[in-house]
């Protein structure tokens, strides 16, 4: 009896076991277990192997949800035009900002425009549609643009990065020096003889150092044979109105400039 015990004892202890890892869910199979000389209430002796019921725990272990992985074309910087570069990167997941986006904002505009302005990031809205300056502070950008006569048609709008950060934060580094070249392959197809930039990022960025909006804001800088000019970006305008008289002057400077440039040709 005590080896009966012992194998009851064994089997007891190993629901209890299994119950706690697993749950209360449990099916049941055959298991042939070879029971030699076990002594019966009789004396008697069982040689031959008995079948008995094994409870096994049912249970599935869900996967865990993979990261996505990059499907980017890795020839995509012999791109030769816009269209083409976004096929072949707008899967892009090199930094974790891809794991988090809901699109992933390209640029849009006239794909050879002489004025190319370019913000910071997208934000809740441009996440949503896959646009860049959709939202209220692009709202206010289009009325700048329609101020000095141009349409979003006429000019191309893009980011230093193309997914928008949580809760709208600043770019980190490492997602700048991800996302950077693409902004790059987009100026060298578009070619424009103007850039505007938005804001201390942007400026920050382009030019790899650090400026004061103060001291930069404004003034025409060479950009490899490309005039840069710097100003407020319009989320800012949105929190201090008092910068819009400044940013009107600037880009009344600007569009002057355009046109004593691009109007001659």
């Amino acid at each position: 009896m005590s080896e009966n015990n012992d194998l009851l004892n064994k089997i007891i202890s190993n629901l209890e076991y299994q119950k706690q890892v697993f749950g209360d869910n449990y099916y049941s199979e055959k298991v042939e277990i070879p029971i030699r000389e076990i002594s019966t209430e009789n004396s008697e002796k069982i040689e031959e192997p008995v079948e008995v019921e094994v409870p096994v725990p049912a249970f599935s272990i869900q996967e865990e949800e993979m990261p996505k992985k990059s499907t980017i074309d890795t020839d995509w910087k012999n791109s030769k035009e816009l269209n083409v570069l976004y096929d072949k990167i707008h899967n892009c997941l090199e930094c974790e900002l891809g794991q988090t986006r809901n699109e992933f904002v390209f640029g849009s505009g006239n794909p050879n425009a002489d004025l190319l302005i370019i913000g910071e990031a997208p934000g809740a809205d441009e996440d949503k549609q896959g646009l860049p300056f959709v939202g209220r502070a692009g709202q206010l950008l289009t009325k700048i643009i329609e101020a000095i006569n141009f349409t979003r048609d006429d000019v191309y709008i893009a980011n230093i990065i193309k997914c928008r950060p949580p809760n709208n934060r600043r770019p980190k580094t490492d997602e700048v020096e991800k996302c950077e070249p693409y902004l790059q392959k987009q100026i060298e197809l578009i070619d424009p003889k103007f850039i505007l930039a938005l804001g201390k990022t942007a400026i920050d960025t382009l030019l790899k150092k650090d400026h004061t909006m103060r001291d930069i804001r404004g003034e025409f800088i060479d950009y490899n044979g490309r005039k840069l000019m710097v100003t407020y970006h319009p989320a800012a305008l949105l929190r201090n109105p008092n910068w819009k008289r400044p940013v009107w002057e600037d880009v009344k400077k600007l569009r002057a400039a355009y046109d004593e440039i691009v109007g001659k040709e």
